[in-house]
């Protein structure tokens, strides 16, 4: 019978040791995912950014489809758009984000992480 005690402990302190790795693997996992899931979103606020600047010369017009086309904090956000000439030629819109890494433990160690995304459109007016 003593064996068996001692082997349920060894299990209970294997157990207390690789918990901590366990729970940190999973949060790091977690911010991976959310930053992934603001370059989802950042590639739509281009995309929505590059329609504008297609259809309006209106820069706050171009701003306002970035940032109502996806979840994201506008103070995030850095915005340019190049080379919108006459209508036939393409603009191209470049968008920023600093992703916030606000997970326990990982956003501590790891600072925002810098995102971008560019989308080239034909303008039409």
């Amino acid at each position: 019978m003593t064996r068996r005690r001692d082997e349920a402990g060894q299990a209970a302190v294997e157990l207390a040791l690789c918990l901590p790795l366990v729970a940190a693997l999973a949060l790091a996992l977690l911010q991976v995912t959310l930053v992934v899931r603001d370059q989802v979103l950042l590639t739509h606020a281009a995309r929505e950014a590059a329609r504008e600047a297609a259809v309006s010369a209106d820069a706050a017009a171009v701003r306002r489809a970035a940032t109502s086309g996806a979840r994201l904090d506008p103070g995030r956000l850095d915005i340019e758009v190049r080379g919108r000439g006459a209508p036939g030629s393409r603009v191209t819109v470049v968008v920023g984000y600093r992703s916030p890494t606000a997970v326990p433990l990982v956003g501590a160690l790891v600072g925002d992480v810098h995102l971008s995304s560019t989308a080239t459109m034909r303008v039409e007016t």
